[in-house]
């Protein structure tokens, strides 16, 4: 069981080290153009292929579509009941509600609970999204949020991919085949993406953050057992989300929070710590879910 954990974690952390050690040695690294490529492009080309290659049927996924969501929206309910000095309450809201199912997520699911649930992974992943622009950029401004989901390219991906999956046979092959391939480049781009960003970052307040993050693993825990209770979810789907409510902050909440102004020195040292954390509670989770699940 610990060389299989160790098969499932150091290949994700690694590609992250890699990325943090070009960062480093670069004086001006700008992965804003990488980025957004990746998000236009490669990340809505991983949808629309695994969507086609995993067909959802959304008669018998309801329960863990009801369940991503319910696993977003509870830790935010949740943490309006916590106040930490010099904290914003929807800083503390954004962090909690959204964590880091693309960068971290999609790799160490895919590596842990086997590439045959990445038809599960892909509903949670693009759940977030579609929550994290819509709900989440309301919540930083209710001017610029309300249809800002709208424009997410990922969002029209999984339309697009939901809508055609049940006629595979009517697509040309290489269709499948350029989005399949483009899709390929999303998650090893995004974990070393995630390790230059961390290499630009630097840990502040340590205790506040250390906090925060403690309160945001609390209220996945308890969101986790509430869905778990109320929700007729099967084994499979529980090792998904007990790792998805585990995960770290999302990069994106540090990047959205210092577009809207909302305290991002703060933000960045909680999601800079929460990925450094998550060294420790990932393998945990892991090990748990593949022991007792």
């Amino acid at each position: 069981m610990f060389s299989t954990l160790l098969n499932i974690v150091i290949p994700v952390f690694a590609v992250v080290s890699v990325g943090f050690v070009f960062g480093r040695r670069q004086r001006n690294t700008d992965m804003s153009f990488v980025n957004l490529a990746n998000v236009a492009v490669f990340c809505p080309a991983l949808v629309f292929s695994a969507l086609i290659a995993n067909p959802i049927q959304i008669g018998t996924s309801w329960p863990l579509i009801v369940a991503g969501v319910l696993v977003i929206l509870l830790p935010g309910l949740m943490l309006c009941l916590f106040k930490f000095k010099g904290l914003e309450r929807r800083t503390l809201v954004l962090g909690g509600m959204f964590r880091n199912t693309g960068n971290i997520g999609i790799p160490l699911m895919m590596l842990a609970y086997g590439d045959d649930k990445l038809g599960a992974i892909i509903i949670l992943f693009v759940l977030s999204n579609v929550i994290h622009f819509s709900l989440g950029l309301f919540i930083l401004s209710h001017e610029a949020g309300r249809w800002q989901w709208l424009k997410s390219p990922i969002l029209w991906a999984a339309t697009l991919g939901l809508l055609l999956a049940e006629h595979r046979s009517a697509l040309p092959e290489f269709v499948y085949t350029s989005a399949d391939l483009l899709g390929q480049i999303a998650v090893p781009l995004m974990l070393f993406a995630l390790g230059v960003r961390l290499a630009s970052g630097e840990v502040g307040e340590l205790g506040l953050a250390f906090k925060v993050n403690m309160s945001y693993l609390l209220a996945g825990a308890l969101s986790l057992l509430l869905v778990a209770w109320w929700l007729p979810l099967t084994p499979e789907w529980l090792q998904l989300l007990a790792l998805s409510v585990m995960l770290p902050p999302a990069v994106l909440n540090y990047l959205l929070c210092e577009q809207y102004q909302c305290q991002p020195n703060k933000m960045a040292s909680i999601v800079l710590l929460g990925n450094l954390m998550s060294v420790l509670t990932i393998p945990l989770v892991i090990y748990l879910t593949l022991t007792f699940l």
